[in-house]
């Protein structure tokens, strides 16, 4: 390797600045955006809220040592933003900011506009009027069975029990045993007064809670964000999970729109403002991005047609007249004629919003393989003609936000930069000619990368290459998508171990995206030619593909690996598979699992299974019960004449079949590959039960095996000790059968000797 580029190790990727999206002003002048960076030596987190000057490249600390987050422009030069406080409550802060030629002494402190008494999760803000700096707020915050804010800190001390009764699900979701307290929407107003120096007060009014009665949850826990409602001058559009039915058993949203008269309860604010459901008929599944227009009084959203699918296809839905007294809803790219499954477009995208105009559309989407923004013109909404085109930027995009003046700023990685913003210049006239032809549009007009496009890391983008290898049902698709990473010193006489890792989902995709928690460089700089492979199941690349791994698990999946591995074996260069291990994490540590019992394991030296499935019966203690609902077709215990989709199913045995049908646990006599199973005990996603029940069993096959338990982690190790752990544990195992030399010297509980 070249002395003088640095070495990229689990160390240096848990302890490099991570970097929010950004938030740029009204203009795009300026960005704010926090960065985190952890200390091994002083074992401690440091974060910074940060400015940007779009013109120099400038950065400016603006606060430190502070847990800021949800920054909310109100204008070229003044933002709030939420910061969390030690006693469960919430402060609303107020700062201004100038990218004059004086930089820093434009810059004012922080001051608290008010305090919200719980944990608020997000912020949006929307200008009440053009006269007077008063502005709209809406806050996701818990509430009480009462309808009051929730303060967890209030509550653990009022506590004289841990017991909990329950009689209907959830009884606990992702990390947490469910309360009687549910996030809502409150809504209130701001308003700032200045003085002659440029300064000011900014004060926040009390609160009034949106949801008060009606049993819906808005921010949807446990990831639910200011993504899943928007507000205007005089109204909120929201989406919330059904309230008549189960959340564990359904996935079903409506989104809901309200009228609001006054933001202030001192300025007698409606009692009870009218809640208005948008119904869309033929579509009982998950909803997504509620957005109003900057202009006018269009709506839009995303929704998917099936109830209990989480990947089935968003289509784009467009309100015409909020205000109407019967709403219209236009489906883009999908006639009157058409199904909700056809239409001229079959990607899904996963967030949309109003381009400066009101009429065109900015959506991301999963495209074989990276996050796209592409632009959708006004009138192809309405009619259904043309399709969306992409714009050119590099890796995954991750956050697209529209400026007043028609350009887009953008947020987003790539596997070897962890973070990179862009500014784009789409003028409408422009955009309807080269709309015309099959190319991308416009290349970025102002670009800044966090990590000089890798070079920082250590890595350079010509480690990254993409295969394509035979698919297993080509009724479906002929070929297979993959990507390859190979070492940056990569020799191409030398033979280096094959690592191939298997994503989770199934319906999710490897993209080219930076990532703290999987991310292929670190695997490839020990030593490795790595193979992320986007199987069957996996997203980005047409509704047909993601649906066919329904009731499929092991099935087309696990022989792409099989056709992938012989692929690769025989074709790419310096791939030595006779040293290959495989590893992954959720639906990837199932795959594990599967392939365990299954000739394919065989041909592996080890593998690595972290919080997969040892039994499909044993998933019936997850949280999410539609998954596995859905995902076998139904409940083992219901007639072949009550299961779910009979339009998608595939073959003719019945919902329990299907799950003996694919339960890794129904192979275990042919387990004997060595094993590292990693679970953590707060995963109630996966319980770790089952990452108990596949050690054991290992252990009691005399299966070389080891088992590296967390007891405060979820589904995600998120700790950077606990990774750092995770990844020499994990990097120590795959060196050993292979041939490599340790990563790092190891006691019993993970710390270095």
């Amino acid at each position: 390797m070249d002395s003088q580029r640095p070495l990229f190790t689990p160390q240096s990727l848990l302890s490099a600045p991570r970097r929010s999206i950004g938030i740029p002003n009204l203009s795009g002048t300026t960005l704010l955006f926090t960065t985190t960076s952890y200390s091994f030596q002083e074992h401690l987190q440091t974060t910074r809220l940060q400015a940007l000057i779009v013109q120099t490249n400038e950065i400016t600390d603006i606060a430190t040592n502070q847990d800021i987050s949800y920054i909310n422009w109100l204008d070229d030069k003044r933002f709030v933003c939420l910061r969390s406080e030690e006693d469960g409550r919430t402060s609303l802060l107020h700062g201004r900011f100038s990218s004059g030629s004086k930089t820093r002494q434009n810059t004012t402190p922080l001051q608290s506009a008010g305090v919200i008494n719980a944990k608020t999760s997000c912020l949006k803000v929307a200008r009440i009027s053009h006269d007077r700096d008063d502005f709209a707020v809406v806050v996701g915050a818990p509430a009480c069975g009462n309808g009051r804010l929730y303060n967890s800190a209030d509550a653990a001390r009022r506590s004289n029990s841990s017991g909990r009764l329950y009689d209907k699900l959830f009884v606990r979701h992702w990390d947490r045993y469910e309360g009687s307290e549910r996030n809502s929407l409150w809504y209130g107003k701001l308003s700032l007064t200045t003085d002659g120096a440029g300064g000011g007060r900014c004060k926040l009014s009390e609160l009034t809670n949106l949801l008060a009665g009606t049993n819906m949850e808005c921010p949807i826990a446990p990831f639910g964000g200011s993504d899943q409602f928007d507000v205007r001058k005089d109204a909120i559009i929201w989406l919330a999970k059904d309230p008549e039915i189960n959340p564990s058993w359904n996935t079903k949203c409506n989104v809901y729109v309200c009228g609001i008269d006054s933001w202030d309860p001192a300025e007698g604010v409606t009692a009870n403002p009218e809640i208005r459901q948008i119904d869309v008929e033929g579509f009982n599944g998950v909803a997504a991005s509620p957005v109003f227009a900057p202009v006018g009084n269009k709506a839009a959203f995303l929704m998917m047609r099936r109830n209990r699918y989480e990947a089935d296809k968003n289509q784009i839905l467009v309100v015409t007249d909020i205000t109407a007294s019967r709403f219209e809803v236009v489906r883009a790219f999908c006639s009157a004629e058409q199904s909700p499954l056809e239409g001229t477009w079959d990607l899904s995208p996963d967030s949309i919003c109003f381009a400066a105009g009101g009429e065109s559309l900015v959506v991301l989407a999963e495209d074989q393989g990276r996050g796209r923004v592409y632009f959708i013109r006004g009138g192809d909404v309405a009619t259904g003609d043309g399709s969306p085109r992409p714009l050119a930027l590099p890796g995954t995009a991750v956050d697209v936000r529209c400026l007043v003046d028609g350009r887009l700023f953008v947020s987003g990685s790539s596997m070897i930069d962890d973070s990179w913003y862009a500014i784009l210049d789409v003028p409408t006239a422009e955009v309807t000619k080269v709309y015309k032809h099959n190319n991308p549009l416009h290349e970025p007009m102002w670009f800044h990368s966090n990590s000089d496009d890798g070079k920082r890391h250590g890595i350079q983008p010509s480690q990254i290459n993409s295969i394509w290898t035979p698919a297993s049902n080509p009724a479906i698709t002929q070929t297979i998508h993959s990507w390859v990473i190979k070492p940056s010193a990569f020799d191409k006489t030398k033979k280096y171990p094959v690592a191939y890792l298997v994503h989770g989902g199934p319906h999710a995709a490897w993209k080219d995206a930076w990532s703290t928690r999987w991310n292929p460089a670190v695997f490839a700089e020990q030593g490795y030619i790595v193979i992320a492979p986007n199987i069957s199941g996996s997203s980005g690349y047409g509704q047909a593909f993601t649906d066919s791994s329904f009731r499929n698990w092991g099935g087309d999946p696990y022989r792409d690996l099989v056709k992938l591995f012989d692929w690769v074996g025989g074709n790419l260069e310096g791939a030595d598979n006779e040293r290959a291990v495989a590893l992954r994490h959720s639906y990837g540590g199932y795959m594990i699992n599967w392939i365990q019992g299954h000739d394919l394991g065989r041909r592996f030296k080890a593998l690595v299974c972290h919080g997969g499935i040892f039994s499909s019966v044993g998933m019936w203690s997850t949280e999410e019960l539609h998954f596995h609902y859905y995902e076998m077709d139904g409940a083992p215990w219901l007639p072949e004449s009550e299961q779910l989709d009979v339009s998608v199913r595939r073959g003719d045995v019945s919902s329990s079949d299907c799950q003996r049908r694919w339960d890794p646990s129904a192979h275990l006599s042919r387990w004997s590959t060595p094993e590292l199973v990693v679970h953590c005990e707060k995963d109630y996603r996966v319980p770790i039960s089952e990452g108990l029940a596949v050690f054991n069993v290992l252990q009691a096959r005399d299966v070389p095996s080891q088992f590296l338990v967390f007891p405060d982690e979820n589904h995600w190790i998120l700790k950077p000790e606990n990774s750092l752990v995770w990844h020499k544990t994990v990097l120590n195992w795959m060196n050993k059968h292979v041939g490599l030399p340790p990563f790092a010297e190891q006691n019993s509980d993970g710390a270095e000797s």
